[in-house]
């Protein structure tokens, strides 16, 4: 129902909300009992001095009965009966026109259900994935076998002697202390989980904190005069914070890269091609001659108010994702355990071909988000060692100027609700199937 039609339909809300009855509201605003009535279903219009009346009469501001609920309501209904068959969209409108705190609770249901999806794909992930606590699980596995078998001789066995007895209860008590300290470690680790600021993160976590904290960009590393030198003060500057030694290295790593790109796309020269092409990478990489994979990092590594928002995922050849920066509606695993449908994925059976694909995550809502991929060799090889090859893929909001079915895929499998899909590796935790 269009929203010029839903002001009867609010006033009769309103009106029975403060208990009045509808002869006593028409006499207020010095109309009909009838004519009133049909003001209510929607049947006649109403002028503006009747609706003053109508509103001092309710107790309310004119612009209650005439704007109603929050757009932001009625796009958050939308968006949680995207993925319904049974809702009827064409009557949200009226929905929260007649029952708007009924709606707010629908709001707040589907967004508290989002959080709690968010938050398991993100348990979920650490306990598949998470070599630290991986580590940690084995020791303390290892130690409990360790106890029983022992403890299983000293029982089984009638006649022990005297020292074979103590050698046993030394083992006992070295594989209990072994016990002690793994579960310590593990209960510190996963209490740890909630700040992404802990010392107990992975270096890749580290790494891509300190990347977040810059939003990707670094204006140092921009300047023409800029050296080596300036990623071992920024990489210093870190390490004087806490950043762990193994994350100073990865952090090395990708900061050189950047120099490098940097070096060979200014940035002076990548915004005036941007001005004259907009941010189409195959544009870009015609005009400026550079590669796909360096104008991706390049696109990735600029300020959202001159590129817009930009995702970037690369992985190596073991499929390990080595670099991730996040776009809204797109959920991005750590480390390795993505779905395999990706695009990323599928760039590496076919090097050095773009590949763009319009997606949408399945259980996901309903963004759908354009995804380009192409795997390029990271330096040069050689005869006696081939060129490592590394997938990047770009993500965006779909403008859906590309026109194409959108395809369905996953975050990883162990929390896809996907049915009857080739790629599964492994059942989904999922009940539901979309």
């Amino acid at each position: 129902m269009p929203e010029r039609l839903m002001i009867g339909t609010r006033i009769r809300e309103r009106r029975l909300l403060s208990g009045m009855r509808q002869s006593d509201l028409a006499r207020h605003a010095g109309i009909s009992p009838s004519y009133l009535n049909l003001i209510e279903h929607n049947r006649r219009r109403i002028g503006g001095k009747t609706l003053l009346k109508l509103a001092e009469a309710l107790k309310v501001e004119p612009s209650r009965l005439t704007e109603g609920a929050e757009a932001a309501v009625v796009g958050a209904l939308r968006e949680a009966a995207s993925d319904s068959e049974t809702a009827e969209r064409d009557r949200i409108e009226e929905f929260v026109g007649r029952f708007p705190g009924w709606a707010g609770l629908v709001v707040d249901l589907h967004r508290r259900t989002e959080t709690l999806e968010r938050t398991i794909d993100t348990l979920t992930d650490r306990l598949a994935h998470d070599p630290f606590l991986a580590d940690s699980l084995h020791e303390v596995i290892s130690a409990v076998t360790a106890i029983r078998a022992t403890s299983s001789i000293l029982v089984e066995t009638e006649a022990l002697e005297p020292e074979w007895q103590g050698r046993f209860h030394r083992n006992i008590n070295e594989d209990a202390g072994r016990l002690t300290e793994g579960a310590q470690s593990l209960v510190r680790y996963l209490e740890a989980a909630p700040n992404r600021d802990a010392d107990l993160t992975s270096p890749q976590d580290e790494m891509h904190a300190v990347l977040a904290g810059r939003g990707y960009h670094f204006s140092e590393l921009e300047a023409p005069e800029a050296q080596p030198e300036d990623v071992a003060r920024l990489v210093a500057a870190k390490a004087q914070k806490g950043l762990s030694a193994p994350a100073q290295t990865l952090l090395e790593t990708v900061l050189l890269r950047y120099l490098e790109d940097a070096r060979a796309l200014p940035l002076p020269v990548l915004e005036a091609q941007i001005s004259r092409h907009g941010t189409e990478p195959d544009r870009l990489a015609e005009a400026t001659g550079a590669g796909l994979a360096r104008i991706f990092r390049r696109l990735a590594a600029l300020p959202e108010e001159v590129a817009g928002p930009i995702g970037l995922v690369i992985c190596d050849a073991s499929g390990t994702m080595i670099f991730r920066k996040p776009v809204n509606g797109f959920a991005i695993p750590r480390l390795t355990g993505a779905c395999a449908l990706w695009p990323l994925y599928q760039a590496m059976a076919q090097p050095m071909a773009p590949l763009r694909m319009r997606v949408r995550q399945a259980g996901r809502g309903a963004e759908t988000v354009l995804a380009l991929a192409v795997a390029a060799p990271s330096g040069p090889g050689s005869f006696d060692r081939p060129a490592t090859m590394r997938a990047h893929m770009l993500l965006r909001p779909d403008p859906g100027e590309a026109g194409g079915a959108v395809r369905s895929i996953g975050v990883s499998c162990r929390i896809c609700p996907l049915r009857d899909c080739d790629a599964r590796r492994e059942p989904s935790i999922l009940s539901e199937g979309f």
